[in-house]
């Protein structure tokens, strides 16, 4: 009888463990159509530490579409999120009590190139005046930061007509067979193409960091400083490079949340 009450009590204590294992949310943006099980086993070495860390297994969840992720984090389902894109992440902060731990390296400096033919006449952005701009898609960080961009040229709400398309490589189009003036990319590859091509960028949003880490207000503050203090020194040694090298990433920064918060702001939200 003894050692079946022993097995019982054993059996709770792993029971109530399971139970209270943290959840590692996971998006990458345009990355998303990796599949879940290569997302959790990229991120596995990672949760291990974590779970080291802060003396709790961690569970990675991979979330790819903005509906689930606006629900999770507003459900404060997600003890940890490492978020794209960073409009999402700003609700969080501001109306749900999220944390933010760090943003990404490489990802710190998004912007918004805005696209003219070669023989277009615009000079700046509010030649755009009572025109079409063409962007991605409309919930898109892109769509928001040229949004963002033509209120600070024009005030209130500007002028022009937004035609969206799913891709950033769609984007050209618009402009290509004139039905657009101007059209938006945060795409490097898509700028290179079009100056190459003999294209202009008019001009250029003001840029954000659009993949933020973030805590869930459940968290410690000790738990969260623990948790940053790993990531910044993720690419301080050999052995983290090696971690960061599975996860696709350069390494992780230290960033102001009231930064985070005024970017939110600019973009409308």
């Amino acid at each position: 009888m003894a050692w079946l009450r022993f097995l019982f009590v054993l059996a709770l204590a792993n029971a109530a463990t399971a139970a209270h294992a943290l959840v590692f949310a996971v998006n990458e943006g345009v990355t998303y159509r990796n599949s879940n099980d290569d997302i959790r086993a990229r991120y596995a070495t990672v949760a291990t530490d974590l779970g080291r860390i802060l003396r709790q297994p961690v569970t990675i969840e991979p979330v790819a579409d903005y509906s689930s992720r606006r629900k999770g984090l507003s459900a404060g389902e997600y003890d940890l999120a490492l978020v794209h894109p960073a409009h999402l992440s700003v609700m969080a902060i501001r109306s749900n009590g999220y944390h933010l731990i760090a943003v990404t390296k490489g990802y710190q400096n998004y912007t918004a190139s805005f696209l003219v033919r070669a023989d277009s006449t615009a000079k700046t952005l509010a030649d755009l005046k009572d025109g079409a701009v063409g962007a991605p898609e409309e919930d898109s960080i892109t769509a928001w930061m040229v949004r963002g961009s033509l209120r600070d040229t024009f005030g209130g709400t500007p002028p022009v007509r937004y035609f969206y398309t799913r891709f950033q490589d769609a984007v050209p189009f618009f402009v290509d067979n004139g039905l657009t003036k101007s059209a938006a990319t945060a795409s490097d590859s898509v700028v290179k193409a079009w100056l190459a091509e003999g294209g202009r960028v008019l001009a250029k949003s003001k840029p954000v960091p659009i993949k933020h880490m973030l805590a869930s207000p459940a968290l410690s503050a000790d738990q969260v400083l623990k948790v940053r203090e790993y990531l910044v020194g993720l690419d301080g040694s050999e052995e983290g490079r090696k971690k960061l090298e599975g996860i696709k990433y350069e390494g992780f920064a230290p960033h102001s949340e009231a930064d985070i918060l005024a970017i939110g702001k600019w973009l409308g939200l």
